[in-house]
């Protein structure tokens, strides 16, 4: 049994398209989803510094193209229907795997992508906020602290790792304090993403999924919200919309993925994050990041290997 995961935020690295631009008709493609995004997506990945990349309204629509863009290289397309996968993704990356299983056209994804974006980047402007990784400590102690210092657990991502948002003043606070056994690591983003801070980019969101058409997943689909699978497209897109504002339970997306019999476990681009939290949190369990095109024929044998003689 095969996982296809979908990574988030902050995955993103100056110029990383580069390599796959080069790839027959990925170029064109990136260009079709930058006029639904209404970002430069050709630009921003490949010559944009970190920065740049770094502003939410950028790097949201940066991300689920580029996912989409290394699905057409590795051709899950051409899957056969009862392929033993099950698909996920990390925050944003959920989007992404939305489209893989055909609940959202890419360009509708686009659309809904850069609605998120841009109403996310309005919220985290509207008030200072942040986020902070906690590594290690016990999970109940650390959950413990975090809501003694008003803060949310808005990223439960398993395998020792667990993320902390709120008020610029609070994350500090907690920072001085950390639970015991644990490092508080200030994250490189511009809000308190998955959190009541983000409820004002949900309306327009919530309008945008009314004109969609979503289909039900043609495969297995996880979802951020319990890491149950989804089986119905308008329930799939009502999640999203929700998302925005709720905490992401990657770690329960880990676990359904152990209780399918998951061996093997492959990241789409921008790779790494997602393959990292498995080495802790599905110990055992094969990993493989997609990251340049370098590692497509590897990445398709690693496919093979794990939706064989299901």
């Amino acid at each position: 049994m095969l996982a296809i995961v979908c990574p988030g935020q902050g995955s993103q690295t100056p110029g990383f398209l580069t390599p796959w631009l080069e790839l027959p008709g990925l170029k064109d493609q990136l260009q079709a989803l930058s006029e639904q995004a209404g970002v430069d997506l050709i630009t921003h990945g490949t010559t944009s510094d970190e920065e740049t990349i770094k502003d939410t309204a950028v790097a949201q629509p940066l991300i689920v193209a580029a996912g989409l863009l290394a699905a057409t290289a590795l051709k899950l397309d051409q899957l056969p229907a009862d392929a033993p996968v099950i698909y996920a993704g990390h925050s944003v990356g959920e989007i992404t795997a939305a489209a893989l299983t055909g609940v959202l056209e890419p360009e509708a994804a686009m659309r809904f992508v850069r609605t998120r974006a841009t109403g996310m980047a309005d919220a985290s402007n509207a008030t200072p906020t942040g986020m902070s990784a906690v590594l290690g400590g016990d999970a109940e102690d650390v959950l413990a602290a975090i809501a003694a210092a008003e803060l949310t657990p808005a990223n439960v991502n398993g395998g020792g790792q667990i993320v902390a948002a709120g008020a610029l003043d609070k994350l500090a606070a907690f920072a001085e304090n950390p639970p015991a056994k644990t490092r508080v690591i200030p994250l490189k983003v511009a809000g308190a993403f998955h959190t009541d801070y983000m409820a004002s980019a949900q309306p327009a969101l919530a309008e945008l999924a009314q004109q969609l058409s979503p289909q039900d997943p043609q495969a297995t689909l996880l979802s951020n919200f319990d890491g149950q699978p989804v089986s119905s497209g308008t329930a799939v897109v009502e999640s999203l919309v929700a998302q925005v504002a709720r905490p992401v339970r990657w770690d329960a997306c880990m676990e359904t993925l152990l209780e399918n019999s998951v061996n093997g476990i492959l990241e789409l681009t921008p790779a790494g994050t997602l393959v990292g939290l498995a080495k802790r949190g599905m110990r055992g369990v094969k990993g493989f990041a997609l990251k340049t095109p370098d590692d497509l024929s590897a990445a398709q044998e690693f496919i093979a290997e794990h939706t064989a003689a299901h």
